[in-house]
């Protein structure tokens, strides 16, 4: 039987069976009076669903491939037209008849090539397609099993915590991060608040002779405040963009080989167990042939696995050293701006920017030049 003639007789079986199977997971968490959402993992719920997508996409795309390859491009229906566009049918020369002329050798040629590409790339999609189905029945089938506790799983109880001091850590960065973004805006609007009431104070004790002085120094107090807190601001926008390069870039880096290693387990325990499966099975030549190939399959994810665990190991090690680094000196920024702006001390603040190298923009350097607009 041809494969699309499989394919058109057991799609709707298998449509029917996915139906089926949703409906007994309906009706069990019913007589269980429990949510199926609440018994089941997500992930879980996400394995399965791409599992039958993936067998219902794999037989219509193979569907598509077999046809390619079993047909090919048909170039005896091709015509030629003279006359230009709209011409009549007399004008219109069947490709068969030019019998035995260079422009029929060199279409043949080229009709061979096209169709030897063709099945090439078809080949190579249908590989590629395996490859893929086969790794990822076989990790949710251990994702399944680890989740129901019928499955073992590689674990390093040291690793792990660390991963989860991380995790951890991050979030709470992140809430002092959130905060000291609030603490910033708020003391903003401040600055700009002192600044227009200073201006204000000004302008009333040019307008108001009688209070002039009262005036005068209310304004001069107003623009001293808000040369500090410009000052301050400059040290609290370093603080929050090195916290922010910190949580978001160094930790998330970090993470993300975490997340590599961990899918990288998952494989390793997949291929593993299947490498046990196997080994407790018959021993004739053909199993001993699958034996072997599960065997070098085990021991790339085993290599894939052990490389990315000293990976996440080496930079577990060196984010922890570079946040004490960087933490320890902002930290001591953020104490003496915030100490030296409420003591009054404007000396000491600026000498706290200038101790961590922190140069305060001009006013309207944030604003693009006339020439940049342009």
């Amino acid at each position: 039987m041809l494969l699309e003639d499989c394919v058109h007789t057991n799609l709707p079986n298998i449509v029917a069976f996915v139906s089926l199977l949703c409906l007994h997971f309906n009706l069990h968490c019913l007589h269980c009076n429990t949510h199926l959402s609440t018994r089941l993992h997500p992930n879980i719920l996400y394995a399965f669903l791409c599992l039958f997508c993936f067998i219902i996409s794999a037989l219509l795309t193979l569907q598509d491939l077999q046809q390619v390859m079993v047909s090919g491009p048909n170039l005896n229906e091709t015509s030629i037209v003279s006359g230009g566009y709209g011409g009549t049918a007399e004008g219109i020369i069947p490709t068969s008849s030019i019998k035995g002329s260079n422009m029929h050798h060199s279409s043949s040629s080229s009709s061979g090539m096209a169709e030897e590409a063709t099945r090439g790339v078809a080949v190579e999609k249908i590989e590629n397609m395996k490859k893929w189905g086969l790794n990822t029945y076989k990790c949710t089938k251990q994702m399944i099993s680890e989740r129901f506790g019928r499955g073992s799983r590689t674990v390093d109880l040291e690793l792990e915590a660390q991963i989860e001091v991380l995790r951890d850590t991050k979030r709470k960065y992140e809430n002092v991060l959130r905060l000291a973004r609030a603490l910033t805006n708020h003391f903003y609007n401040m600055v700009q608040t002192q600044h227009a009431l200073g201006d204000t104070f000004a302008d009333l004790s040019q307008k108001s002779p009688e209070l002039r002085d009262e005036f005068g120094y209310n304004a001069e107090t107003q623009k001293l405040l808000c040369k500090n807190g410009e000052t301050l601001l400059g040290a609290v926008n370093f603080f929050v963009s090195s916290i922010n390069t910190l949580v978001n870039k160094t930790m998330e880096d970090t993470l993300m080989t975490i997340k590599m290693y961990e899918n990288a387990r998952l494989e390793f325990d997949a291929y593993r167990s299947d490498l046990e499966e196997l080994s407790l099975g018959p021993r004739d030549a053909v199993a001993m042939a699958r034996i072997d190939a599960a065997q070098q399959t085990y021991q790339v994810q085993k290599d894939k696995y052990e490389r990315l665990r000293s990976d996440v190991i080496i930079k577990l090690k060196f984010l922890e050293e570079n946040k004490v680094k960087v933490m320890h000196k902002q930290l001591l920024l953020f104490h003496n701006a915030i100490s030296a702006y409420f003591a009054g001390n404007q000396q000491q603040l600026e000498q706290t920017l200038k101790q961590f190298n922190i140069k305060l923009r001009p006013p309207g350097a944030d604003k693009p030049s006339w020439l940049e607009e342009q």
